[in-house]
Order: structure tokens, then C-alpha cells, then sequence
């Protein structure tokens, strides 16, 4: 039996024995502890800093503001002003969803869409709540101090002009994306290049600190427009005041500079405002005045004239008999307004006779006819690089028969855009030269001989009768300016042939002596007892070269007129 005493003395050096053995492995842990700091703080710095930097090191982008769009003047026509956007760390938010319902009451939204939206996207780190808020609505917001809401920089685009020029200005969408007319044509050309900078950020996604610019952002470049923003708003003005009096459907109009082919005022209606969210409805969006095409009726009977007299088989005061009023081809009836009797070349567009312009038609080769209608842009894009141009209608000679080669000689048979038309009438009002239209200010507009200058003369003199008196466009004149043009009345076709719709028409330049300006109007579907061109379209087109005239400083040619004016107001 072993003794007690034995035991009571063997366990002392035990518990030394364990508790050696403890602290040895904690002097070992600490080791390894130390070892460990020593290795992460010393020998792997950069891992750290590294890691580090991931959780609160960020790089952000910088937006660049959109290029400005400007008239000739530089009058702005499409601006992008600093605004502030909300967003939300979803998360975080829905920490604190008890005050969604201040911010949606600040913001005018619905708090239940809010918050639904923010559950659905609960696993991300960024979610709009609302995109380009005024600045007072911003320092609302800002002062709300909610955890997880969070604003942000941007851009929003501002068109000063409103519904005036929207359809050619174009819009862009809330990315300052360029969608429609000029903006989208250009877009490229607008859109600047996004800068970055590295940011420090607490845990709530605040910058606290910033670091570094990773590379500036660059703007985008400004686009100067041939457009005069005066004379668009005045063409505006006007063909609204001529469609709501004659209850049309819509309108164009078009100013051309006859020396440079720039486009200095291009109007529809209807139209829309791009600073409204809501853009209405895509007839209103359309650029009439390029995509939309119409048979033109009498207003391409000038070059039918030009391409007779080119061919050796009309001169001005050649006479045409065109008795009694009407003429058989094909089957087909002819009609004049009335019987004319017998008519010069020249009292055929004065008069404006079908049965006349019709018989020279018939006189020639269809092959020069067409060529005359191909050489002046008929058929083919202008060239501005408008998106969705239309290069209209215009079927091949081959394929023509003897009433489709008369029909085509008062402007039937063929499909033709607004400034399709101001661009061959210039080309009568520039000795026979013809220029591709620009909206963009200083272009290389080429230039195309298309019509011997002595007849592009003779055509300019044959055109100022049409508005003097006898005339079917005396409404169209421009008092201490010599005028010349040309009026359109043309039935538009339906489903059952052509009806009782109509399209009413002008085109013109003055002054005769030295053309600067060239112009079309075009209304569709007037109602009334009027919707001949020259009672719809004509004063339209008189006020609005008035007003073109005087704002590019054209002087008078008519002095004459303008003495005998004088005169009569003594």
C-alpha cells in the first residue's frame, strides 16, 4: 500500500510541470502573433494598403457637360446646366424605412413604389430614386439627412427655344443621349468624354477625402447652327397664326440663303416642347419639312418651263393657245381654272395653266424632262445628314407613259420634300447653281451648275409676274422688293383616289434684282373656302421674307414702289 505522503509530495512538481507547459504555448502564440503582425505591417504593407483601399478607396466618374447647340448668332438653342440626382444604397435605406415617407413627400413620388423598389434591388449598392431635380428641391433633400440617400452631380439639357425649333434641334433622352434631329446627328460631336477621380468614402458611401484625378473630363464640343434664331421664331409664329386660320392639319416652312445653301429658319407645326417629360405624340416630332413628301403641283412647273426652253422648243413670249381651258391625253381631262385662251411661256406660270405647261411637257423627250427634275435634287437626299431624310419620288423616264409624263408637268407623279423644293427654286434664283442645304454654320456646301445662268435669268423675270398683278400670287408680294414665285395647289390621294384634301404651296426668292433669300411654304389640309396656294400659303410666305429681308439686312429693289408708297402717304 503505498503510502499518502508519497502523493502529496509528487504532485507540486506536476502542476510546474503544467503550468510551464502553458506558458510556453502561450509564449508561442505570441510568438506567432508578433511573427504575424511583423509579416502583414512590415513585410506585406502594400497587400494591406491594398485590401484597405478596396473597402474605402473608390473611383468615380466626373460627367462632362454636353456640347451647346447655337445659332448663327451664337444664340443658344440647346444648353446643359449642373443639376443634382438622388440615389440610394438600398440597404441601408431600408434601415431606416421609417423615413422613406419624407423623402417620397419631398420628392412628390409615392413612398410604397419607393420602398418596393428599393426591396426588389435590395442585394446592389446603387439605385435611382430620381434623376435631375431643381436645386432648391436638391437642398430639401440634402437637409432631410437620411442614411443611404445619397446626390449626385449630372447634367440636365435645356432647350430655350421651347416648341420653335424642336423638330430640327432635336432632344435627348435623361443620359444626355442624343435621340432626335441635331442631337442624334451629331451626337458624337456633342457628347464629351467622362472624367474619373479616386475618392476616400466612410461606410455610409460619403466622400470624406479626394485622392487623386484619374483624368479630367472633357466637354463637349459646341455646334453652331446656320439657323437665325429671330427669323425662326418669326416663321414659327406665322405658320402657327396660317394653320389656326385656315384649321390645316400642319405646315412647313423653309428659308434658304440662295448665296450659301444655309438653312436659316426651318418650322413645323404641330410641334412639341423637349423641356416637357411628356413629348407627346410622334406627329408633332416629325421634321416635316424633311421626312414628310408631297406631290407638289404647279410649284415644279418653272423647271418644266426651264427644261422646254433648254431643249430649244419654248422661249418666253412664245404663245400657247390653250383653248377652250381643257385637253384630252390618254382618256385623261386637263382642266384650267378657266379657259385661258391664248398664253406666252410666260403667262403660263403667271397663269398658272395646265393645259399650257402640259402641251410644252408633251413637246419634249420625257429623257430631258427627267434629267431637268434629276439635276435639280428630285429623287435623291439633299445631303444635310438629317436623320431620317427622305430623297422622295421620282420614277424613271422608261418607265414614264404619255399621261404620267403630263401629270408629272403640274406636279403630280412625283414626291418631293419641303426643302427638296426650296433648293431647286434657289437654284433658278442663284444662275443655275445649285448648293447642298447646311444646318451647320460655316460648311463646304458644293456647288452644281445645273441650269445655263442666261436661262436661270429669263426664269427669275418669267417668275416675278406671278405676283404682280394677274398673278396667282399677288398676296405673296413683299412691298420695296421685287418677288418671284410660284404657287401649288394639289389634291392629296386617299384610299379611293384623290379627294377633297388638299396641300397648298408657295415657293419664292427676291429680290429679284440680286436673289438673297429663297423660301417654300407648305400646308396641309386646310379647310374652308380657301386652299388655293396662293390665298393659303402666299401671305404666309410674303410675311415671312418681309421679316427674312429686314433681320439680314437685304436692301430694297423696288424703289419705285417704295416712292410712290411715299408718295401716297403725303
Amino acid at each position: 500500500m503505498a503510502d499518502p505522503g508519497t502523493a502529496s509530495r509528487v504532485q507540486p512538481g506536476g502542476s510546474r510541470v503544467r503550468v510551464a507547459m502553458i506558458l510556453a504555448i502561450m509564449a508561442a502564440c505570441a510568438l506567432l502573433l508578433v511573427a504575424r503582425a511583423v509579416k502583414l505591417q512590415v513585410m506585406d504593407t502594400e497587400f494591406l494598403q491594398s485590401e484597405g483601399e478596396a473597402r474605402f478607396l473608390r473611383q468615380v466618374e466626373i460627367p462632362a457637360m454636353r456640347g451647346s447647340i447655337l445659332d448663327r448668332n451664337g444664340e443658344p438653342l440647346a444648353v446643359s446646366t449642373p443639376v443634382e440626382s438622388v440615389w440610394a444604397h438600398p440597404g441601408e435605406l431600408l434601415q431606416a424605412a421609417d423615413r422613406i415617407p419624407m423623402l417620397a413627400g419631398v420628392l412628390g413620388q409615392d413612398a410604397e413604389a419607393i420602398e418596393r423598389r428599393l426591396t426588389q434591388r435590395a442585394d446592389r449598392e446603387f439605385v435611382w430614386i430620381i434623376r435631375r431635380i431643381a436645386p432648391d428641391l436638391a437642398d430639401r433633400v440634402r437637409e432631410l439627412d437620411i442614411p443611404g440617400v445619397f446626390l449626385q452631380r449630372e447634367y440636365r439639357r435645356f432647350y430655350p427655344t421651347s416648341d420653335v425649333a424642336s423638330q430640327v434641334v432635336g432632344f435627348t433622352n435623361i443620359d444626355e443621349v442624343g435621340q432626335e434631329g441635331l442631337e442624334l446627328a451629331y451626337d458624337s460631336w456633342l457628347m464629351g468624354h467622362a472624367g474619373a477621380k479616386r475618392v476616400v468614402k466612410d461606410r455610409l458611401g460619403r466622400v470624406v477625402e479626394n485622392v487623386e484625378l484619374v483624368r479630367e473630363a472633357e466637354p463637349g464640343q459646341d455646334l453652331h447652327l446656320t439657323l437665325d434664331r429671330r427669323l425662326q421664331y418669326l416663321a414659327y409664329r406665322e405658320l402657327t397664326r396660317t394653320v389656326a386660320e385656315h384649321q390645316a392639319r400642319s405646315g412647313s416652312v423653309v428659308v434658304l440663303d440662295v448665296t450659301t445653301g444655309d438653312i436659316l429658319a426651318m418650322a413645323n407645326v404641330p410641334s412639341f416642347n423637349p423641356n416637357s417629360r411628356d413629348l407627346g405624340s410622334p406627329e408633332g416630332r416629325r421634321n416635316r419639312a424633311l421626312t414628310d413628301v408631297l406631290e407638289p403641283g404647279s410649284v415644279v412647273k418653272p423647271f418644266v418651263v426651264a427644261a422646254a426652253m433648254e431643249a430649244g422648243l419654248a422661249y418666253p413670249e412664245l404663245v400657247i393657245d390653250t383653248t377652250p381651258g381643257t385637253m384630252q391625253v390618254s382618256g385623261h381631262t386637263i382642266r384650267d381654272v378657266r379657259d385661258y385662251g391664248e398664253l406666252t411661256v410666260t403667262g403660263i406660270l403667271t397663269k398658272s395653266s395646265n393645259v399650257g405647261v402640259v402641251q410644252l411637257a408633251l413637246g419634249m423627250d420625257p429623257r430631258h424632262l427627267w434629267s431637268m427634275y434629276s439635276r435639280l435634287g428630285f429623287g435623291t437626299v439633299t445631303g444635310t445628314g438629317f436623320p431620317g431624310e427622305s430623297a422622295g419620288v421620282l420614277r424613271d423616264y422608261e418607265r414614264w407613259r404619255k399621261l404620267e409624263q403630263a401629270t408629272l408637268s403640274y406636279g403630280y407623279g412625283l414626291s418631293v420634300t419641303p426643302l427638296q423644293l426650296v433648293r431647286a427654286t434657289a437654284a433658278i434664283a442663284d444662275d443655275g447653281r445649285l448648293r447642298q442645304p447646311s444646318f451647320v454654320l460655316g460648311s463646304d456646301n458644293p456647288v452644281q451648275t445645273v441650269m445655263d445662268p442666261s436661262l436661270a435669268s429669263q426664269l427669275r423675270e418669267m417668275l416675278e409676274t406671278v405676283t404682280l398683278p394677274g398673278g396667282t400670287a399677288t398676296r405673296a408680294d413683299v412691298p420695296g422688293y421685287r418677288v418671284a414665285a410660284k404657287t401649288g395647289t394639289s389634291r392629296k390621294v386617299g384610299v379611293g383616289g384623290y379627294g377633297d384634301r388638299y396641300v397648298s404651296s408657295i415657293a419664292g426668292f427676291a429680290p429679284v434684282s440680286r436673289p438673297r433669300l429663297a423660301a417654300v411654304v407648305v400646308i396641309h389640309d386646310p379647310r374652308g373656302d380657301e386652299y388655293y396656294g396662293g390665298a393659303v400659303a402666299g401671305p404666309l410666305f410674303g410675311r415671312v421674307m418681309a421679316d427674312a429681308l429686314r433681320l439680314m439686312d437685304v436692301p430694297p429693289d423696288d424703289v419705285r414702289t417704295l416712292i410712290a408708297q411715299a408718295g401716297d402717304g403725303e
